[in-house]
């Protein structure tokens, strides 16, 4: 038998080095500048670059490339024009297949963007040889992705904090409304097809220890850690801001000089839409993004405002008064006023069925899906609308004092009922007549309702009709500036009431009707359950007395039994400054301080 070879111990030998030392040096630069600004595209360019590590031909052309995973049609531009300017800069014959002398390949591998992988059947190794948990690896740090709702809220409580006599905290519509213009998703209306909103990341900032939520109503502020994040996204916000400004320049100055502008990454299909994102993060990348700088610059010069002829008057429908029921007479109103042509929208109205808003006119931005989100401040007019055989079921059942209750309180200056007559169906009502009649008068009289009585559905739509034109007239050329109800001073002192508006969200969220009752107000719901108790008698006895155990306090500070049911009486209540009455002051002491049967 021949004697074999003998074989050789030792080590493996080296593989060659990556024979596009070029390209390979050209994508480290990509990755590590698309990571700078945080841009997911950062992944894209290290796939490209395990792709081309990998391969061990030369290449003569970016072109050739193309027959290598994770390398686009972008990613092929973009390396071919940097070959170009090397050629321009160093001549035809450089070497390309070489690193000029003096200059080293970058790292190529990203720890942090590509974690390593497991190899099959290794005993729990990494592909770099370390075994899984025989090192503490180190937690990384949690930072909001830019423009997304976590970053926008930081940068804004952060800038808030720098304003000289800050008060340190913001409340959630006026932190919503501020931090809108630094996010691409809206704060309150979640995209199609998904249940969150840019707010939804505020729990994630609760819970990584950034940020802090106290009181009621509710109040935001930062952490120590909040605030050190927050500094350091300011920072890289000011710098990106600069880079870009440089770019943008440094890029019409090689299209004066008949350059060929930068392609960014990437045209192929897969990477088509984070494509456009880049190019809208990308200030100056792209012209597109220029209409989208300058609104977002007006919007934030005019935050809270709405200037003449930025907005529209729209009509909203609570969608029960589209659904369910009698659908025939209720899509008559809604074929009735589009015939009309009035603009309306159809959504969910926690108070009232119909209300007005102004709308901000937002222009779609090129390279995004959807237009940025419009501001919308509610107008001062709302109206519930009453057939009489639903005004009879809600005395009846309590609702009606309830809605009238709740309308009062939903800081809208203009409540307006909508009254329509049943016809022949009104002889079979479970109250009389001038039950209804009187329950009407006190709507308009003692609540202060503005009462509009119409026979049917046609003569509702025509109302409806005439208010839209109405306030789209009133409203023309108007500056409108939006309250917070939440905050001090309810308003800018500079601005007439009409003019002085709160939003929609902050109107529909503070007219939720089950939401969490502060103590005061389940005080008015108890005392407004008493026989001939109002909303405004309610109100005038909270205005004294607040809560439940103040009321027993006053009690108990008085000398007699007598004193104790007269406590309430003197009380005033009303436009018309009437007395609570001796009976109505019994009652309540007794149904708060006598431990048996009322008398």
């Amino acid at each position: 038998m021949p004697n074999s070879e003998p074989v050789r111990m030792g080590r493996k030998r080296n593989l060659p080095s990556c024979p596009n030392p070029l390209f390979l040096k050209w994508l480290t630069e990509l990755r590590d500048e698309a990571k700078e600004k945080g841009l997911k595209t950062q992944y894209t360019y290290q796939k490209a670059i395990n792709s081309l590590n990998k391969y061990p031909l030369p290449l003569k052309n970016a072109k050739e490339a193309k027959i290598l995973q994770n390398f686009g049609d972008g990613i092929c531009k973009i390396l071919d024009e940097k070959l170009q300017r090397h050629h321009r800069a160093n001549g035809v014959s450089a070497p390309t297949h070489s690193l000029p002398e003096g200059v080293r390949l970058p790292d190529i591998r990203d720890n942090n963007s590509m974690p390593p992988r497991k190899k099959a059947g290794d005993g729990g190794k990494d592909e770099d040889g370390g075994g899984v948990g025989k090192k503490t690896k180190k937690r990384r740090e949690y930072v909001p992705q830019k423009r997304s709702g976590g970053h926008a809220v930081l940068l804004t409580l952060y800038r808030q904090s720098q304003i000289p006599a800050s008060k340190g905290f913001m409340f959630k519509m006026e932190l919503q409304t501020e931090a809108q213009h630094l996010s691409d998703k809206s704060f309150t209306a979640p995209d199609l097809g998904s249940k969150y909103t840019a707010w939804s990341s505020v729990s994630t900032l609760i819970q990584k220890n950034l940020l802090i939520k106290t009181h009621n109503p509710a109040r935001y502020s930062l952490t120590e850690e909040g605030l050190a994040l927050a500094e350091r996204l300011e920072s890289v916000e000011r710098a990106t801001t600069g880079a870009e400004v440089r770019k943008e320049a440094e890029e019409k100055e090689e299209e004066e000089e008949g350059s060929p502008g930068v392609v960014d990454l990437t045209a192929s299909d897969d990477d088509d839409e984070e494509e456009m994102r880049r190019r809208s993060e990308a200030g100056g990348a792209s012209p597109s993004t220029e209409p989208r700088n300058l609104q977002a610059a007006s919007r934030g010069r005019n935050a809270g405002r709405l200037l003449p002829g930025t907005y529209e008057i729209l009509l909203c429908i609570d969608f029960i008064e589209t659904t369910g029921g009698n659908q025939q007479r209720k899509q008559e109103l809604v074929k009735v006023l589009r015939r009309n042509g009035v603009a309306f929208d159809v959504r969910k109205l926690n108070v009232g069925d119909f209300l007005w808003v102004a709308r901000e006119k937002v222009a779609p931005v090129p390279g995004r899906l959807h237009a940025p989100a419009a501001r919308e401040l509610v107008l001062d007019y709302i109206v519930e609308r009453k057939r009489m055989d639903d005004l009879c079921g809600s005395i009846i059942d309590g609702r009606f004092r309830e809605q009238k209750f709740r309308l009062k309180r939903c800081g809208l200056r203009k409540p307006i009922y909508l009254v329509e007559e049943c016809g022949s169906a009104a002889s079979h009502l479970s109250l009389p007549e001038s039950t209804l009649q009187q329950a009407i008068i006190n709507t308009q009289v003692v609540d202060g309702f503005f009462v509009k009585r119409v026979q049917n559905v046609s003569e509702s739509a025509a109302y409806l009709t005439i208010m839209t034109r109405y306030l789209t007239k009133l409203y023309q050329g108007r500056t409108l500036i939006c309250r917070s109800r939440e905050l001090e001073g309810d308003g800018d002192g500079s601005a007439t009431p009409a003019c002085s508006l709160i939003s929609f969200a902050e109107f529909n969220h503070g007219a939720v009707k089950n939401k969490c009752q502060t103590v005061k107000e389940a005080f008015a719901r108890q005392l407004m359950q008493i026989s001939g108790l109002s909303g405004d008698k309610a109100a005038a006895i909270l205005d004294r007395y607040s809560t439940p155990n103040s009321l027993l306090a006053a009690y108990e500070r008085c000398a007699s039994e007598a004193e104790k049911e007269k406590l309430i009486s003197s009380i005033r209540f009303g436009k018309l400054k009437r007395n609570l009455g001796p009976a109505l002051s019994r009652t309540v002491y007794q149904l708060y301080c006598t431990p048996g049967p009322l008398s």
